[in-house]
């Protein structure tokens, strides 16, 4: 099979002729320009080989203007609409035009992003945020709206320039938020982006980080693909997921344990993921991004492992 035929066998539910498998970690170009990202991110995926790429997206959402942290009611005013092309955010459609262009026909992609709360923890409200849904939980959620039609315009853009589906990135467990603040707050803004794309991406995907996973209430989310760190304790295991949800299942390689280890380990923790995964509606992953210091001969033996596909 190539690797769109592979690919395209998952996502129908039938049985390919092993299972597709990528792996990714944060290179660190948010400093760089899009050309720049595009030619490390084809470098990373034609020197592995993997069967499709998933694109980092390290270029943040913007700050709004005239402030340096959102931590008040008239802060969170200040978040309104933008076109993703006046950003930071264009490096990222630069670096997706590109790929797509050389990928076509051979591979498909994803592109990452991250979700309306997170979008606003990771710089803009930070330390503040968890304070704002209690002080401030109207102009909050007013303020989470905005943020997620800018994503959806985001995520628009990307799909209609050649992205097979967005990675969206989502603090859906006990270790990253409070369930009553998942259910009010985060997931209704990350549901309002999978319904607005639903019918653009045939990968959409959902990936739930962290250790706790709200089984429970991510089942609805209307995606292709669900991934999360399916090897941490405590989290559903790959066979629970596929009992309870009907798409496809995405992991299986413990991404926190192939550092510091043998070769040997790495390949048995590839060949341990896809017993995991089974036959079919399964992807081959780490659960949540690598250490880049991980060794590419280990890395390059474990793709090789998957391609032999003996479990």
């Amino acid at each position: 099979m190539t690797k769109i035929e592979r690919l395209d066998a998952v996502l129908r539910g039938e049985k390919p002729d092993r299972a597709p498998i990528s792996m990714w970690y944060h290179f660190g170009n948010q400093h760089l320009s899009g050309e720049k990202y595009a030619a490390i991110a084809l470098e990373w995926f034609e020197h592995y080989d993997f069967d499709f790429l998933k694109l980092m997206n390290d270029y943040f959402y913007p700050m709004p203007e005239g402030i340096e942290e959102a931590k008040s009611m008239e802060d969170l005013r200040k978040i309104v609409r933008f076109d993703p092309e006046s950003c930071d955010w264009r490096e990222q459609l630069v670096a997706v035009r590109i790929i797509a262009e050389r990928l076509a026909g051979k591979a498909y992609f994803i592109d990452t992003i991250f979700d309306p709360w997170q979008s606003l923890q990771r710089s803009i409200a930070g330390e503040h945020l968890v304070g704002l849904a209690k002080s401030a939980p109207n102009e909050l959620k007013v303020a989470l709206d905005l943020v997620t039609d800018n994503l959806i315009a985001y995520s628009k853009k990307t799909l209609s320039l050649g992205a097979s589906g967005i990675f969206m990135s989502l603090l859906g467990s006990s270790s990253q938020m409070d369930r009553e603040l998942f259910l009010e707050f985060a997931k209704p803004a990350a549901m309002k982006v999978f319904e607005a794309v639903k019918d653009f991406g045939s990968m959409n995907t959902a990936h739930i980080h962290g250790a706790g996973t709200y089984m429970d209430d991510i089942l609805n989310f209307p995606v292709a693909i669900m991934h999360w760190e399916d090897r941490l304790e405590g989290n559903p295991s790959l066979e629970e997921m596929k009992r309870r949800w009907p798409g496809v299942v995405m992991g299986g390689i413990d991404h926190e344990q192939v550092t510091r280890v043998s070769t040997a380990y790495c390949r048995e923790n590839v060949r341990e993921g896809m017993r995991l995964g089974g036959e079919r509606r399964f992807i081959l992953a780490n659960g949540c991004s690598i250490p880049t210091w991980l060794d590419p001969h280990a890395l390059k033996a474990m793709v090789d492992t998957a391609k032999a596909g003996k479990v």
